[in-house]
């Protein structure tokens, strides 16, 4: 099976729901799949973000995002645009930790990368 880094650096509703979708897709056929959130991005990281806003093909980041999160799908939050943010981990969802620009580096190295 391949491995999949998906890069999510916008808080727009429709980019995360096709990040996500496509991660739970990955997972689902048996790939090993990462998440890393940079810029805007790092908002999907707050547990209880309302993900019901539909995009124009009917589906939300709430019908993808609790799929991620029960399976423990590891998501780095970038530590800086976090930070700046005020973000921290204790308002993040369980499978979501700060991370940094290395590892986004090394797990790049060895995935196939999608942005978003």
């Amino acid at each position: 099976m391949a491995n999949f880094l998906f890069v999510l650096q916008s808080n727009d509703g429709e980019k995360a729901t096709r990040c996500f979708q496509f991660a739970k897709i990955a997972h689902s056929k048996g790939h090993k799949v990462n998440i890393f959130l940079i810029d805007g991005g790092v908002d999907w990281a707050v547990k209880g973000r309302d993900g019901s806003m539909k995009t124009t093909t009917g589906d939300c980041v709430a019908d993808y995002l609790p799929y991620l999160v029960e399976n423990e799908i590891p998501v780095g939050v970038c530590t800086p645009c976090a930070k700046n943010r005020k973000l921290d981990e204790a308002t993040f969802n369980s499978n979501m930790v700060l991370d940094g620009g290395p590892h986004l580096i090394d797990m790049a190295a060895e995935s196939k990368v999608f942005n978003f």
